[in-house]
């Protein structure tokens, strides 16, 4: 069977399934795929039909009628059938043949609703009819009502006598709730004809260089953690507290990706499902360009995958011949400083935002030695400390972040770093160590007057912490897993990097 897969068709075995249909795709596992019904499912599921004539179309949304069940099984027969005959109250389509029973009971008819009728009493020629008019009157074929003309009214006042019905299908939009399943479900059964979309992709905005560097963060895990799933926006909430300016605002269209750029929810990204007026405090960060219906179907607490255009320029965390190979799959020079050489691990790159360095055509990739990218584990369970951390040390937003070298000296049993005393105002004391031990990492919260200073510890201790505090001043973040045997002989200033992953 034929399914189209992120708008490509792919040749799938009958009875496929979802983990069939994504296998190659860009697709984080665990996030929601909205799959398109085909027209022939949709048909039996959609409640809006489109009346095709040669002056325009009308919609008819049929009512949950056993008249609306008979529609869906005449549709083939009701294509091409033309106006027999318009007045006043009624415009009578037809005739075709049908198996509806005569039924001379009275019905009443609500203006541009729409009914069966039997032309002299003989089922063989049934015409579908719309009241003009608010009217009550017996058309043979009982009193049910098939639905009511919700779009394109206007057209029952000037079709000739003659014109034709020459298609109808079902009203099929993306975002319909009709033909559409959103689904984390791998094992879902896919029918011929159905279009499958497994990620939103976003087309960003060049005009708009911070909110795109933004969403190209927030999507930097491969999908976005939906915070919100309004009627009016998709929302995700991970990162707002970044440096933001105003960029290029406009009417926020359907589809359109905006983020904040101003006050307590700063970094917040929308996307917006309805149009709304423009708001200088909203940037335009680009367009959804696919996977509307997951943006429009989304729920809070959902995983919706994302991909973009163009993708994430960075390369920090590589060596630097793994850089330039990669930067140049973008048409960018590398120009290498620090440690030039092949192994040495890029720490460093400027400039760091994909739009401008697309622009600039050159990227400065700045390299260390591999043994001077030191390995660190995070534990805390407490989200602002953990925010804290990685805003300060840069890892909230790249792989390798770095810290400068606060107070050093040889024998001292902890080293420290510079902090952030701002942001360092909403670090509440948690539960206080019991024991710190040679490795800990941790920060002064806002009990103390030092607060947001970084430490590492060099030696076990009862008493004191990372940065010198008692236990109720500090706040532990996790564990540095590098060489610790230099840490107390560091420059004041130097910067030591830090990492997360292997390298």
């Amino acid at each position: 069977m034929i399914v189209t897969v992120n708008g490509v068709e792919k040749k799938l075995r009958k009875g496929s399934t979802l983990k069939q249909a994504v296998a190659g795709e860009v697709y984080h596992p665990g996030a929601c795929i909205a799959v398109h019904l085909s027209t022939e499912t949709v048909r039996e599921v959609t409640n809006d039909f489109a009346l095709v004539t040669p002056m325009g179309d009308m919609v008819l949304h049929l009512y949950d009628t056993p008249e609306a069940k008979l529609f869906r099984n005449y549709v083939e027969a009701i294509k091409g059938v033309r106006i027999r005959w318009s007045t006043k109250d009624i415009v009578a389509f037809g005739s075709f043949p049908t198996e509806i029973p005569r039924d001379s009971s009275e019905g009443t008819y609500k203006r541009f609703e729409c009914f069966f009728s039997l032309g002299g009493n003989d089922n063989q020629t049934t015409y579908v009819m719309i009241s003009k008019v608010n009217q009550k009157k017996a058309f043979g074929a009982g009193s049910g009502v098939i639905g009511k003309i919700t779009v394109g009214r206007h057209l029952l006042k000037v079709l000739p006598e003659g014109y034709a019905i020459t298609d109808i299908h079902p009203v099929v939009s993306e975002t319909s709730q009709d033909n559409v399943v959103v689904t984390d479900d791998l094992s879902y059964k896919l029918t011929e004809g159905c279009s499958v979309n497994t990620n939103v992709l976003i087309e960003l905005d060049r005009e708009s260089p911070m909110s795109a560097e933004q969403v190209l963060v927030l999507g930097s895990k491969g999908y976005f953690n939906v915070s919100e799933g309004t009627g009016t926006f998709m929302g995700c909430r991970d990162d707002m507290d970044v440096d933001m300016k105003e960029e290029r605002t406009s009417v926020r269209e359907v589809g359109s990706v905006g983020i904040r750029n101003t006050g307590t929810g700063k970094g917040h990204l929308l996307i917006y499902k309805e149009r709304r007026q423009l708001s200088p405090s909203i940037n335009i960060a680009g367009k959804v360009i696919r996977g509307s219906a997951l943006v429009a179907r989304s729920t809070a607490g959902s995983k919706v995958t994302v991909d973009t255009v163009p993708r994430r320029i960075m390369s920090v965390g590589m060596t630097q011949a793994a850089g330039a190979a990669f930067l140049e799959g973008y048409g960018l020079k590398q120009k290498r400083t620090g440690d030039l050489s092949d192994d040495a691990i890029i720490v460093e790159q400027t400039p760091e935002s994909t739009m401008v360095a697309l622009n600039a055509g050159e990227i400065e990739t700045f390299g260390v030695p591999r043994d001077q990218v030191y390995r660190i584990s995070i534990t805390a369970e407490d989200a602002k400390t953990v925010q804290y951390f990685k805003k300060v040390t840069g890892l909230s937003h790249k792989p390798v972040g770095q810290l400068k070298v606060q107070f050093s000296y040889p024998g001292m049993a902890m080293v420290t770093f510079f902090g952030d005393t701002s942001r360092a105002q909403s670090l509440y004391p948690q539960n206080p160590f019991t024991k710190c031990k040679k490795g800990d990492i941790g920060v002064t919260n806002q009990s103390r007057p030092q607060h947001g200073l970084i430490g590492i510890r060099l030696q076990d201790s009862d008493t004191y912490g990372p940065t010198g505090e008692e236990g109720y001043g500090t706040n532990i973040v996790g564990k540095f897993l590098g060489d610790l045997s230099n840490m107390d002989s560091l420059d004041d200033e130097q910067i030591i990097y830090i990492t997360e992953a292997k390298i």
